[in-house]
């Protein structure tokens, strides 16, 4: 246990190195009693990955186990995503990362077969609860194109491009010498190939015959007895799916035309029926028009009633624009269901596995790009049933996220309690059919809490709770403000493209649950929770900030006025007295009319302002809105930075002109300062150099443009990959990167091509500058930043962080704390602002509050991207905050909730020669830990010299506190605190994901996530404890379920033989009769090396339950053995007993003598 000492740890700083924590502080350390104890030790951390919810990205494939109740989907990346009940869910990723062509389930086995797009195909046992690959096979030769397992078998049917089919053995993995060639399938006259095969399935009411679809139009009845094919059927145009009928004596085939062709087996000269679903009927008798291809087409019976056909595709091609539709035809009903996104797959669910029986559908689950519907055949309308998972997280692009663990435990009931009005009605009654699997049995009970930002001006708030996620409450921002209706009416907008309402960052208070967003379009929303309605008008506040061309002359002119400080400030008309809604919007419509012809536009906000008043929902409802507005024909800047404290009633906001302060109790302005004059006037040092100022481009939508194909080009290197020292990476490599970085720019939305700007320029930065590892502390100048050396760089000095807390103003102080504000800039300044609050709550409302600025305590290289204050024992000093009270409620309780109102406890006070705070600084290089009230620094670490930190968080982790990073490169380190200490350092992301680099964000107790892909948010742990429960907390897929009895044949069938009739496929398949296939063929890989894959291996899932089914038959057979051995035994015991009683009655009356 590393331990140090306040009062000495001073005495060693001259001896301190820039790359670590001071050693001579921890000798001082050790020579003390009241040392503060550091108990977080590298034994503490583990990192690995937990869950990952979501909709899957870019799905491909899909299948069902119909007894376990579990739903598949497969990936364009070669990811595997498992369902089961809500809260059950599984994420797996092949290796290669190719695309998953096709799943197919061993029903009711614990197992499942992926073929994937670079001809290898994957058996994963399901049987645990991180599931395995146990066996591989990689074809060599030939290109897979559709796969079939029929339901109890352990043989693969696999076609390939080239018209053949393979047989796989499932239980070992390897080929079978049985193979049915193309030239074989079909005519002998025939000269054109097939194509590749696109269907196979056995007959249901004979396993011997084998149906196979040929691309080209093509469909062959194998017989696997006799080598042989039975019939040929042709048609003209292509083929894209085959389906039979339960009774095996008709299929149906959907073909590129859009024409469904009915056939009966034993008719092969043409098709029985032919239907165009959504072609015109001429009237002369002529063949109908021909549709877009039916993709896919299932044939489902029922006992009672007429059967279903659903199909996909096979509109019209008049119909341009039309969405993407699945067609139920039930009987003479046709219903044309629309989706919302094209159809990647659907499957019919049936009450029944086999398919010899009546299949009694009753749902299809649809599977879609962006979303996974499943529909109730069962019900008049075919309602949807309700989603119970979370994917709906990209129902809007994600913009910013931030997660909460550990919250006080009334948040999430509160918030279930005004988000359970908001669902949407007439979704199916019936529950939801895809319910398999078990939940976990974690330990971990504490809330946890996730609030994504969207495109869309939407925030969502879910619960996250025991690896789980649910969507709780969803706000709408946007409609605090007019919507346009045309391209007329979006004069006020053009400073973003396209979604103007888009959640730029948000700060959230948990205790007293206020809210404060802000969006793309320069404005802030200050929202109160309230479990009541109400219906008010907006209240607005307008903001002018702006930074003049002499603001790189001077240090003093940043602002657009220069501010009394040390009391409340009002900038202009507009600030001096919250306007009314309706007078502001006619004002701003004024100016905006004129602006465009008179001169430059000034004084106008981005977006314009309901003028009625605004019906609110319980739930979070607005307290204040402030927009920043236009600045002699400048628009107003991002806002880069945000926060608020309840306790203060203040609201705080910054962006790269300067930051500016707000009481929404009051709602007035209190200080609007440019960066520079937040400097006290004796840092003469502040004067920045910049280069000629350049054109500014607008903020936009911070939401990802690679949802399509390009997405695999939007992740971009790591700068220091594969380097061996911070300074010996490639130049052409990260020159060819910046390059590629600005094409990109122009290609992705405003927000996302500064971002990528940002980057570029850091990187090349790491390229210019060499570390000195002599250097100083106080050789580091404010005037060349580590982060940015071009004269691309970005030269205003923005605000980036905010800190409210209860510190020493100055560093001789009176002996007390009082509240505070730290102000973090990307220059790597950290700036004291003091607050000077009235007394009493009476007076809070009354007198206006001071403020001051305390000059710079530290200055770090890169920018400031978090900071937090110690006690002296090393606890976290969080700011003070309010207790909730419903706004809406009566005066009474107003008044009783008020009176709960407290700040924390003031710390002992100070005394001279002693100092009872830490600082704890954080920026994009470095790590700084600060004595307060003295501001001397007492550790410091050097955490990159080769990369930057893009996310940083104090979090609070067994007990104690420590400092997370995530940077750049893909590394996640954490620090101790308040020493500095490097606790653990793993490369985990090798490349550097923009995406990835705006929301990935920390929380306590070792919970982390980041949104790895457009529709999927991926959670992770760096916890030693939750690393070591995860087998516990994480759900079953696998639950032992008898499989259904097999259909019952019937007396006369059973009589007659017209029942199924089964094949040995052991004795046609097996090595004996068809020998062995080509080794070149395909190559067998065996899974990875675990202790259950490792058993699974050996035998294979379908091996056991083969075993198992032996070993009960040899039981049995040995069991009636020893039923027989016993009625023998009992039958000689019987004539003995006989032999016996004859014995006694002969000799009974006779002498002894007469024997």
């Amino acid at each position: 246990m590393k331990k140090f000492n306040i009062r000495k740890v001073l005495d060693g700083l001259t001896a301190a190195s820039s790359s670590s924590s001071s050693p001579a502080a921890q000798v001082g350390a050790a020579k003390e009693n009241d040392a503060v104890p550091e108990t977080l030790q590298s034994e503490h951390f583990q990192l690995c990955k937990t869950v990952r919810h979501g909709f899957p990205y870019q799905p491909s494939s899909m299948a069902f186990d119909p007894v376990q109740k579990i739903l598949a989907v497969g990936t364009q990346n070669g990811a595997l995503r498992l369902f089961g009940r809500a809260g059950v869910e599984c994420f797996c990723q092949h290796e290669s990362g190719a695309a998953v062509i096709q799943l197919q389930f061993l029903i009711n086995e614990g197992a499942l077969v992926s073929a994937l797009a670079d001809d290898s195909i994957h058996l994963w046992n399901l049987r645990q609860k991180i599931p395995a690959i146990l066996h591989s096979l990689k074809f060599n030769r030939e290109r897979i194109t559709y796969c079939h397992l029929p339901f109890q078998s352990k043989w693969l049917y696999i076609g390939t491009e080239r018209g053949n089919i393979h047989i796989v053995n499932v239980e070992s993995f390897t080929l079978s010498g049985y193979v049915i060639m193309w030239n074989k399938a079909i005519e002998l006259s025939t000269k054109t190939h097939p194509g590749p095969v696109v269907h196979i399935s056995d007959n249901p009411m004979d396993e011997g015959k084998l149906l196979i679809g040929f691309e080209c139009g093509v469909v062959v009845l194998w017989d696997l007895k006799s080598k042989k094919a039975d019939y040929r059927y042709n048609y003209d145009e292509a083929i894209h799916s085959v389906a039979w009928h339960h009774e095996g004596k008709q299929f149906v085939c959907s073909h590129s035309d859009g024409t469904l062709t009915m056939w009966n087996i034993r008719t092969p000269a043409k098709p029985a029926q032919i239907i165009t679903p959504h072609g015109k009927q001429p009237k002369d008798g002529k063949k109908p028009e021909p549709c877009k291809p039916i993709l896919k087409v299932e044939y489902k019976s029922t006992r009672a009633g007429d059967s279903f056909m659903v199909l996909s595709g096979g509109l019209s091609y008049d119909t341009v624009g039309r969405r993407a539709c699945l067609t139920v035809m039930h009987g003479k009903s046709t219903a044309v269901l629309e989706m919302d996104f094209p159809i990647v797959d659907f499957l019919t669910l049936c009450e029944t596995p086999y398919p010899n029986d009546f299949q009694e559908p009753y749902a299809v689950v649809v599977l879609l790009e962006r979303d996974l519907v499943v529909i109730d055949l069962g019900q008049i309308g075919y309602p949807i049933f309700e989603n119970p998972y979370p994917l709906s997280i990209h129902e809007s692009p994600v913009t910013c996220c931030e997660y909460f663990a550990d919250c006080p435990a009334e948040l999430i009931p509160a918030l279930y309690s005004v988000g359970s009005r908001q669902k949407r009605q007439g979704y199916s009654k019936k529950d939801w059919p895809v319910s398999g699997g078990n939940w976990g049995q974690g330990t971990q009970s504490y809330p946890e809490i996730i609030i994504t930002g969207h495109a869309d001006g939407s925030v969502k708030f879910w619960d996250a709770s025991a690896l789980m996620l649910q969507v709780l409450y969803k706000l709408k921002t946007a409609k605090v403000f007019e919507r346009a209706r045309g391209k007329e009416e979006k004069a006020n907008t053009d400073i973003v493209d396209e979604d103007p309402f888009a959640i730029q960052t948000l700060c959230w208070c948990p205790e007293s649950r206020m809210l404060c967003v802000a969006g793309v379009s320069a404005h802030v929303i200050v929202y109160r929770f309230s479990k009541q309605e109400t219906t008010a008008e907006v209240q607005l506040l307008e903001v002018r900030m702006q930074c003049d061309l002499s603001d790189v002359e001077s240090p003093d002119t940043a602002g657009d006025q220069t501010p009394t400080r040390h009391s409340p400030v009002n900038e202009s008309p507009q600030e001096a007295e919250p306007p009314a809604v309706a007078s502001t919007q006619s004002a701003a419509g004024g100016n905006n009319s004129n602006s465009s012809a008179d001169g430059p536009r000034d004084n106008i906000p981005c977006l314009q302002v309901r003028s009625s008043p605004l019906k609110q929902s319980p739930g979070y409802q607005v307290e204040l809105l402030v927009q920043l507005v236009w600045v002699s024909g400048e628009p107003p800047q991002q806002i880069t930075s945000l926060a608020i404290n309840s306790s203060y009633g203040l609201v705080v906001f910054g962006n790269s002109n300067g930051l500016a302060v707000v009481d929404y109790l009051q709602k007035t302005l209190l200080l609007n300062l440019g960066t520079s004059q937040l400097y006290s006037p004796s840092e003469p040092s502040q004067r920045q150099p910049c280069s000629p100022r350049k054109t500014r481009q607008p903020s936009g939508v911070l939401c990802d443009s690679t949802d399509g194909p390009s997405a695999a080009e939007e992740r971009c290197k790591s700068p220091n990959s594969g380097s061996t020292s911070p300074c010996n990476s490639d130049d052409d490599r990260k020159a060819k990167f910046i390059e590629k970085v600005k094409y990109k720019s122009r290609r992705f939305s405003k927000t996302v091509a500064n971002d990528f700007a940002r980057m570029s320029r850091k990187i090349s930065s790491c390229n210019e500058q060499k570390p000195n590892p002599d250097s100083k502390d106080n050789s580091f100048s404010r005037s060349r930043s580590s982060s940015v050396t071009s004269i691309d760089r970005e030269s205003r000095d923005a605000v980036c962080a905010f800190c409210f807390c209860e510190t020493f103003p100055r560093k001789s102080t009176d002996g007390t704390t009082s509240p505070c504000m730290l102000v973090g800039t990307t220059q790597g300044s950290v700036i004291l602002v003091a607050l000077s609050l009235p007394h009493g709550d009476d007076q809070r409302l009354l007198q206006p509050i001071g403020i001051s600025s305390c000059g710079t305590v530290a200055r770090l290289k890169g920018g400031i991207l978090t900071m937090a204050l110690l006690d002296a024992s090393g606890s976290l000093l969080s700011a003070s905050h309010e207790p909730w009270y419903d706004p809406n409620s009566s005066d009474e309780e107003k008044e009783k909730e008020k009176s709960r109102w407290r700040r924390p406890a003031s710390p002992p006070s100070w005394q001279e020669g002693q100092d009872s705070q830490f600082a704890v600084l954080c920026s994009e290089k470095q790590a700084k830990v600060l004595a307060m009230p003295s501001q001397t620094r007492v550790y410091k670490h050097n955490i990159t010299e080769s990369s930057f930190v893009l996310r940083a968080d104090v979090v609070c982790m067994a007990g104690t506190n420590c400092i997370a990073c995530f940077c750049a490169n893909g590394h996640i380190m954490t620090l101790s605190l308040p020493s500095l200490r490097p606790l653990v350092d793993v490369n985990y992301l090798p490349l550097t994901d923009m995406r990835i680099a705006r929301t990935f964000c920390f929380s306590n107790l070792g919970q982390a996530l980041y949104l790895t892909s457009p529709t999927e948010v991926q959670r992770i742990t760096y916890s030693q404890e939750t690393c070591d429960n995860l087998q516990e907390m994480l759900s079953e897929l696998f639950t032992p379920v008898e499989t259904p009895e097999a259909p019952n044949r019937g007396f006369f069938k059973g009589l007659f033989g017209g029942g199924a009739q089964s094949l040995d496929r052991e004795d046609l398949f097996g090595e004996t009769a068809s020998g062995k296939a080509s080794r070149s063929l395909a190559q067998h890989i065996p899974g990875p090396g675990n202790m259950e894959g490792m058993k699974g291996a050996a035998s294979g899932v379908v091996g056991d339950l083969a075993r198992a089914r032996i070993a009960l038959d040899e039981r049995g057979q040995k069991l009636g053995e020893l039923e027989e051995r016993t009625a023998a035994m009992m039958a000689s015991a019987d004539s003995f007993s006989k032999h016996a009683h004859d014995m006694m009655l002969k000799y009974k009356d006779k002498k002894w003598y007469q024997l």
